[in-house]
């Protein structure tokens, strides 16, 4: 079964929405392994209601949530959408991507059939309460994780989203590079500017774990263009050179400490000198990239339980530790006199607001903000590309599959159309 309109000869006239379409789903039936879970069949194109747009996509970038949604944990996303009156057994997944917009429902206004956008990952009750009272959307208690979340994201031929998730496609910007870049680069983008007073200025020392990964690559870049000190941190020697080609000051490979995980327990003398001992040898290579002795006033975070007590530890005193995940486990163990008595911060940040998406897009079109796209694969390798993030063997950077694209290096409708010909 082929997944492109095109190469079954069936895509509509533009504005046309046809009956079905081909999406990578989730069953529950499926969940475990990404590379199993995924799986492509014909569905329903679903209805576009008021404010809603279909978007005919033609990449979509590939992130860590869906690696979640296929192994069915922490949470049931499925089950989770029923409890709540939604019918559907499938998830379709893809939190962002680039595309075509194929149809407006009603009292549609910012775009139109034909604009070429991008997709941001959030969703939100316009008409709640703490929103009408001016509360940031990701602070909303209606915010849901598009395409995690909420049901018919990107891993599909045709994308329902809410209008205000649409930005315009950069001109240069081929599909998959553009499909890429938004969740991590705007997520990257609120936790370094997005929480004054902690701030990235001109001469601030930023500390990046997962330097080589997609929001690693793009914390490097936005710490450097606002004049700050990136340092990333890194398991493999590999992707040093990576690290510094976006900016890096100086790189730091984990693997050459062993102090991880949680904080052993505070009378354990032995066990916190030791764990001390390496945290400080740890900072000590933070001392030697810098050429001299000072310390992060960011600490970007994502990985959680394995780096959140050296994170803490050595963030710099009024610095902040922003966190955005917890790949490596959610047992975030502080000591909780570092926090206080240095009066450091622990932000929690989750995604970007609409503003913040935006100022990433024009970052991207102005060519100052690189989307870092390493791999780009067929539609049918979406378990695939998933099984390799959630193995970490994926390559530094993002990584996007075609979807309604022919083929790799298009950047407009009507190209695809001359490519298919």
């Amino acid at each position: 079964m082929s997944q492109s309109l095109y190469e079954i000869g069936e895509i509509p006239p533009l504005g046309e929405v046809p009956r079905q379409m081909y999406a990578s789903l989730i069953r529950q039936e499926r969940y475990g392994r990404p590379e199993d879970a995924f799986k492509v069949e014909a569905i329903d194109v679903p209805e576009v209601g008021r404010g809603q747009v279909l978007v005919m996509v033609m990449a979509a970038g590939i992130n860590y949530n869906n690696v979640w949604a296929a192994r069915g944990t922490p949470v049931d996303v499925i089950g989770m959408r029923q409890k709540t009156g939604r019918p559907e057994d499938f998830h379709i997944g893809g939190s962002e991507g680039a595309g075509v917009v194929w149809a407006v429902g009603e009292n549609v206004r910012n775009v139109a059939v034909g604009d070429h956008v991008v997709i941001s990952p959030a969703q939100w009750d316009e008409t709640a309460e703490d929103l009408r009272l001016s509360r940031d959307p990701m602070g909303s208690k209606t915010l849901g994780a598009y395409g995690y979340e909420v049901n018919y994201g990107t891993f599909a031929q045709f994308a329902l989203v809410d209008d205000y998730q649409l930005h315009p496609k950069p001109a240069n910007l081929t599909w998959e590079a553009a499909a890429c870049y938004m969740l991590t680069a705007s997520t990257a983008y609120r936790q370094l500017v997005g929480w004054e007073p902690n701030v990235v200025r001109p001469g601030d020392p930023v500390l990046i774990w997962g330097g080589s990964g997609g929001l690693g690559s793009m914390a490097i870049q936005i710490t450097k263009l606002r004049g700050g000190i990136p340092i990333a941190v890194i398991s493999d020697d590999s992707r040093a050179e990576y690290c510094r080609s976006l900016g890096a000051a100086g790189v730091i490979n984990r693997t050459e400490f062993d102090h991880w995980g949680r904080l052993p327990d505070i009378d354990d003398q032995a066990a916190s000198k030791a764990w001390v001992k390496s945290v400080q040898g740890f900072g000590r290579r933070i001392w030697e990239i810098l050429g001299e002795r000072k310390a992060p006033k960011i600490v970007l975070e994502h990985s959680g339980e394995n780096t959140v007590p050296t994170s803490v530890y050595l963030c710099d005193t009024l610095g902040m530790v922003v966190l955005c995940g917890g790949t490596s486990g959610y047992n975030g163990d502080v000591d909780l006199r570092h926090l206080w008595m240095r009066q450091k911060r622990f932000q929690g940040s989750h995604g970007a607001n609409l503003r913040e998406c935006r100022e990433v897009t024009n970052l991207v079109a102005a060519g100052l903000l690189d989307p870092c796209l390493s791999a780009c694969e067929e539609f049918e390798a979406v378990g695939k590309v998933h099984q390799l993030m959630a193995d970490n063997a994926h390559p530094g950077g993002n990584m996007a599959v075609l979807v309604n694209a022919p083929r790799a290096g298009l950047t407009s409708l009507a190209d695809d159309l001359t490519a298919v010909a």
